[in-house]
Order: C-alpha cells, then sequence, then structure tokens
C-alpha cells in the first residue's frame, strides 16, 4: 500500500486525509480499518489517528464496532436516493432565496465561476480533469448558494454534501472522463446561468433540482454492478 508522505503529526491531517481515501473509494464500504495499516499510510500515531476516526464516526462515514475497532460505513441505494432527494429540494430553496436577495456582485461571481468551470476541457490528463473539474464544480455550486445570506442553511448545504460525497464520486468518475456527459453538464450549467441572470426564480429552481438529480440512475447503475461491496447490511458490521 502506498504511504502518503508525512507532515505535521495531528488528527486534521489524518481526519483530511482519511476523509479523501474513504470519499475516493480507496477504502471500501464495511472495509475494517486497522490501526497498522492506518499508521503505516498516513505516518501517525494511534491518538491522532483515533480523533480523525471520531471525526468521521460523527460524520457517518465510518461505523465504530464496540470492541471490534471501526470499519467504513456501508453504502446502500436507499441512502443515495434520500440524500439526494434532500439535496436538490435544499438547494432549490437556497437558490430561491439567492435569487430573491443575491446583489450584482453576487450575479458576478456567478458568471465567473461559471466562465471558469467551462474552461476545463483545456487540461490535459484524465486525473487532472477529475480534480480540477470537481473543484470548479463545486466552486460554480458554491457560488450560486451564497447569495441566500443564511449562514444555517449553508452549514445544512454543506452538511449534506458531505454526506452525497461518496456516491457522487462514483458518477464523477464516469461523467469527467465522458466528453458526452461533459457537454450535457455544460449545458446544464449554461441554462442554470441563464435562468439566474434572469431572476427567473421558479425555471432556476426546476433547473437546479433536475441537474443534481441527473446523478441518481447512474450511480444506482454502478452500485448494482458492485452490489456485494456497496450494500452491506448493519447485521453484517457486526460479524
Amino acid at each position: 500500500m502506498d504511504t502518503l508522505a508525512p507532515r505535521q503529526n495531528s488528527s486534521v491531517n489524518g481526519y483530511e486525509w482519511l476523509k479523501r481515501d474513504i470519499i475516493q473509494g480507496h477504502f471500501k464500504p464495511a472495509e475494517k480499518l486497522l490501526m497498522s495499516t492506518l499508521k503505516e499510510r498516513y505516518a501517525l500515531g494511534v491518538g491522532p489517528l483515533r480523533e480523525a476516526l471520531s471525526q468521521l464516526v460523527a460524520e457517518n462515514l465510518v461505523v465504530a464496532i464496540s470492541q471490534r475497532g471501526y470499519r467504513v460505513a456501508p453504502m446502500s441505494l436507499s441512502e443515495m436516493q434520500d440524500i439526494y432527494d434532500a439535496r436538490a429540494n435544499l438547494e432549490a430553496l437556497v437558490l430561491k432565496l439567492a435569487i430573491e436577495r443575491g446583489d450584482d456582485a453576487w450575479e458576478a461571481q456567478v458568471l465567473a465561476s461559471s466562465h471558469t468551470l467551462a474552461k476545463v476541457m483545456e487540461v490535459n490528463s484524465q486525473e487532472q480533469m477529475l480534480e480540477v473539474w470537481d473543484t470548479r464544480h463545486k466552486t460554480f455550486h458554491s457560488a450560486i448558494a451564497a447569495g441566500c445570506g443564511s449562514r444555517h442553511l449553508l452549514q445544512a448545504r454543506a452538511y449534506l454534501f458531505d454526506q452525497a460525497e461518496r456516491y457522487r464520486h462514483l458518477w464523477l468518475r464516469r461523467t469527467v472522463f465522458s466528453e458526452e456527459a461533459l457537454a450535457l453538464k455544460r449545458q446544464e450549467h449554461s441554462e442554470l446561468v441563464d435562468a439566474i441572470l434572469a431572476r427567473n426564480a421558479s425555471r432556476a429552481c426546476e433547473l437546479m433540482q433536475a441537474h443534481l438529480m441527473t446523478p441518481v440512475p447512474i450511480i444506482a447503475e454502478i452500485m448494482r454492478n458492485n452490489a456485494p461491496a456497496a450494500s452491506l447490511a448493519d447485521s453484517e458490521l457486526m460479524e
């Protein structure tokens, strides 16, 4: 197993590294997280790793088994569908408020992030495409949401985004490497921006909900193809 270059020996680094590896599928759903493996991979001691694991338990990405250590939280179709439905509805509400409350500076930021996202086609390697597109895509949607002006709604949005991240990554790897899929996303983004700039809240919210629900059937297909790893029941975690 490849090890990461050691940096500061802290639970913050351990949390960030482990969360990234779980989201990106390095550690599979329901996989046992052995302390010896984590120590070697992240060059961290038991204390920082336990703090990181405890934080990830609170975020529902890791499951603590009494006297048995830790496992990656399972994934399921029902959870994925519920998370995405909640995200789509909350994002539509946030967008409605942003259109009502956002000023010219907000519009300018939405336009700028949209333009930057559209330029991702100029990057070269697949891995660079994955990283750059994902970062810019998050920035684009965050710029839209920022106009709502509600700290608590934005916190709820961030929580749901984190819950969706493992599922979303399954979709992301397929989408970013497909020019056809990217072209569809660019069209959706363009239509969404047009509706936002026209301050057409009903149209923009309808587009946003459809946009966020697009990955659901793709993710469901991927999960069904990987059913043994993705759909372990909680009872199986106790074995």
